[in-house]
């Protein structure tokens, strides 16, 4: 399943066009990397999603999109800490693969 769809069916984003654009800026990490929207999110991946004020990491539990859809379990909150003003959440300025 693609990660703006995952990250919107998992609720950790409300609506799918908004999470297309957190990673498309850079603010979604996929096992440590910045990705693109189409990437591939498979079970027991690390998902780490920057908001303006927050950080939230989660390991994802499933992809099944009934269970998704039906609100299971999708992912496991491994961390969810806040950021101080004007700090980054990790460096910026990191190749995109």
């Amino acid at each position: 399943m693609r990660v703006d769809r995952f990250l919107k069916l998992s609720r950790l984003v409300k609506r799918r066009a908004m999470a297309a654009k957190m990673v498309s800026v850079g603010a979604v990490r996929l096992n440590g990397k910045p990705v693109k929207p189409s990437v591939d999110v498979k079970a027991g991946d690390k998902i780490e999603v920057a908001f303006p004020r927050r950080l939230i990491t989660a390991e994802v539990l499933t992809v099944d999109e009934v269970v998704l859809k039906r609100g299971g379990a999708s992912c496991k909150i491994a961390g969810d800490r806040r950021l101080v003003e004007n700090e980054l959440p990790w460096r910026m300025g990191d190749e995109r693969q």
